[in-house]
């Protein structure tokens, strides 16, 4: 996944603020929310942006107070898994203007996987014009204590009232924004999964598509009882190579290399984070390989002392230190207290994102005032 600049013209938010109607709350509830003490997809901003799609085109887009959805139980959605999401974070920079990381890479996935699932193509007005004005309006919910982010959540789902199997006709695309803390607030603990599959070749591993993660509940519900935090899966041919680290894409420090699995198979996310850490790693003087690599090259490296960090990356997770992972007999244990690696990249990355540090290759995405 290559940086991209943004290209967001006036016309663009000229469009947007044209077509996108705004309801504002009439009591914000932001005072309900203790900032030093956010947890992870619990508290949720005073707005939000919908919109319809009616089988030509997207109408009746408007940013209102954040409130149930009223769906049929008939909706093709619930019966058939046709749903698409996004993670995006947003920051502050030292002088309080909100910042969005990377919406532009979001937004190319968001319409590769519509384009999987059968679903429409979400328009930039719509998806990068709305997130501006939607954040704006809810500025001041964008959290200022370190490790925090305000995380967006774009999404789509069929709205078909109707339970033939077929890919649906209408859709509704929503953004939703929450407050929040970090995902994981401890180094984490990784089964190597030998029996369940997350992802297969010709599959819809590469997208972010809800089902994915439906299916990686009973396996990761039963590694949990075993005292694991999440699933390392592996591939389903051999069993052996790579492919994510629950959320996350996975990383191995091996020596002075960082090794990630590539995505030629398309069974793994093109993660925003895996794209900008790759980057970092490369700024730090590692070398960054793009490769299958198996578990089996894991443990020979620990064995051998080589080994020397693993972690995971993501929007919602950021970089995940792993202190424990476990292979069948063997029982791979790693000091995070010593993760020089993954410090020094977290810090990197917080600095970009925060606005703290130069934004070289334009990642960040200033929010207009409307």
């Amino acid at each position: 996944m290559m940086a991209v600049d943004n290209p967001t013209t006036n016309a663009v938010l000229e469009e947007a603020v044209k077509r996108i109607k705004v309801t504002r709350t009439s009591k914000s509830r932001i005072s309900e929310v203790d900032f030093n003490n956010l947890v992870f997809g619990k508290k949720y901003a005073d707005h939000m942006l919908v919109a319809d799609f009616d089988g030509k085109e997207w109408k009746n887009a408007e940013i209102l107070p954040f409130q149930h959805l009223s769906v049929s139980p008939s909706n093709a959605a619930w019966h058939y898994g046709q749903a698409i999401f996004e993670g995006i974070k947003a920051y502050k920079d030292p002088q309080g203007e909100p910042m969005i990381f990377r919406p532009y890479d979001n937004y190319a996935r968001f319409n590769t996987s519509a384009e999987r699932m059968g679903m429409p193509y979400v328009p930039e007005w719509l998806f990068i014009g709305g997130m501006d004005m939607l954040i704006d309006l809810d500025r001041d919910w964008v959290p200022t204590n370190e490790g925090s982010s305000l995380y967006l959540r774009p999404f789509m789902i069929a709205a078909d009232e109707f339970i033939g199997v077929r890919p649906s006709d209408t859709y509704k695309f929503v953004i939703i924004n929450s407050p929040s803390g970090p995902y994981f607030n401890k180094p984490i603990k990784l089964l190597v999964q030998d029996k369940y599959i997350r992802a297969f070749p010709g599959g819809v591993g590469y997208a972010k598509a809800a089902g994915n993660y439906g299916g990686a509940m009973y396996p990761t519900m039963q590694a949990r009882k075993q005292g694991f935090d999440q699933i390392l899966w592996v591939d389903g041919l051999e069993y052996k190579y790579l492919q994510e680290c629950g959320t996350m894409n996975v990383f191995a420090i091996i020596g002075n290399k960082a090794i990630t699995p590539d995505l030629t198979q398309g069974t793994i996310l093109a993660g925003v984070t895996r794209a900008s850490v790759m980057d970092i790693l490369s700024d730090m003087g590692l070398t960054v390989e793009e490769r299958p690599i198996s578990i089996e090259e894991i443990v020979a490296a620990w064995k051998a002392g080589t080994l020397r960090e693993v972690f995971g990356t993501g929007t919602a997770s950021s970089v995940a230190y792993v202190e424990d992972l476990h292979y069948k007999e063997h029982e791979i244990h790693l000091d995070t207290t010593k993760y020089a690696v993954g410090a020094e990249l977290l810090e990197r990355l917080d600095a970009i994102r925060t606005g703290r540090a130069d934004d070289t290759r334009h990642w960040n995405y200033k929010v207009s005032k409307h």
